[in-house]
């Protein structure tokens, strides 16, 4: 995959004709959709939980992922906060852009999925820090609808990313389930009701804009995983409210599955190179892996089980690779060039 002119999930990239001149090594480029590699980990830690539950793994593993999950999350804040500092109008045009502005809510979601994190650790930080969460995906579903229906958006947009707002209001029943306070279950009502009805109708709108216009940008391509994750997630979030695994949450769980194994071979080919964009793949791949394991662990299936464990053996290797690679371009420059 050759890097475009223009990527369209780092609008912001020096390279792009339209952007401003090239600077090197600046804090000015680092891609707000960088947040996303929080979720992916964030989500493998979870799903290690799970495996330790239900299959015996190691507790440790879960707990270290969990504790670099967060590390993460505090060094890219940290730069992206300098960025906002010392280049406020690069991350105002970053928050406007069709695109890169639904990558705020990898921020949010962050937040939410650190909160389960922390939990077991630190109750009152778990329950701020998804106070603050739910607060910010309510305001940024809010803006990215808004922005919507003020009509005349060309459909061409329509792209995977426009999920994001939808799946992190689903989030916030992932994660708050077992909160204390008197108005969680409420909360959770609330933006369960919202998650679905904007992931479904955002949905529907992108595989219409797949169907009927030209493919995504190669730089885009990693971003159809994105498609998995209204199931896997609304999976997870029904769950978690009704308490148990019914038929409904078994068709969500079904077509999630379903859809993974659509969009899988056309992210995974061959010749593909490395962008910060391919950290699009580790929310949805980490969001399945957690329903399967959840799945498997309700009925007791061998079939099932073998798919629960090949899921997160893969989730594994996909994001030792991306932090690898992640890594190595944030050492030699490349990631801020």
């Amino acid at each position: 995959m050759q890097e475009q002119a223009l990527d369209p999930l780092n609008p912001l990239n020096p390279s792009s004709p339209a952007a401003a001149p090239r600077v090197q090594g600046s804090v000015r480029n680092l891609p707000v959709n960088l947040f996303a590699s929080v979720m992916g980990l964030s989500g493998l830690a979870l799903a290690w939980r799970l495996a330790h539950d239900s299959l015996g793994a190691p507790a440790i593993v879960g707990e270290a992922i969990g504790a670099f999950a967060l590390v993460v999350f505090l060094l890219i804040a940290a730069g992206y906060l300098t960025k906002l500092a010392r280049h406020p109008q690069a991350v105002r045009a970053e928050f406007h852009h069709p695109v890169a502005g639904n990558f705020f809510g990898t921020i949010a979601i962050s937040v939410l999925l650190l909160s389960a994190i922390v939990a077991p650790y630190s109750a009152p930080l778990a329950h701020f820090a998804w106070t603050v969460g739910l607060l910010a995906t309510f305001a940024l579903s809010f803006i990215g609808l808004s922005r919507l229906l003020k009509g005349q958006v060309d459909a061409s947009l329509a792209v995977p990313a426009w999920i994001i707002p939808g799946v992190a209001t689903l989030d916030i029943p992932v994660t708050g389930a077992h909160m204390p306070m008197a108005w969680a279950p409420e909360v959770n009502l609330a933006a369960s009701a919202i998650g679905v009805v904007l992931a479904l109708v955002l949905f529907t709108m992108i595989v219409g804009r797949l169907v009927h216009r030209d493919p995504l940008a190669p730089a885009m391509e990693p971003s159809l995983m994105i498609l998995v994750a209204p199931f896997a997630v609304g999976f997870l979030a029904y769950t978690n409210i009704v308490g148990e695994i019914d038929r409904f949450a078994s068709l969500l769980f079904y077509f999630g599955l379903f859809m993974f194994a659509v969009v899988a071979p056309k992210v995974f080919r061959r010749g593909a190179s490395f962008a910060p964009s391919w950290w699009a793949i580790g929310f949805p791949m980490a969001a399945l892996a957690n329903a399967a394991l959840k799945y498997a662990e309700s009925h007791a299936s061998a079939p099932l089980w073998v798919i629960a464990i090949l899921l997160l053996v893969a989730l594994n290797v996909a994001l030792a690779v991306l932090t690898v690679k992640t890594v190595r371009i944030a050492l030699n420059g490349k990631l801020f060039a």
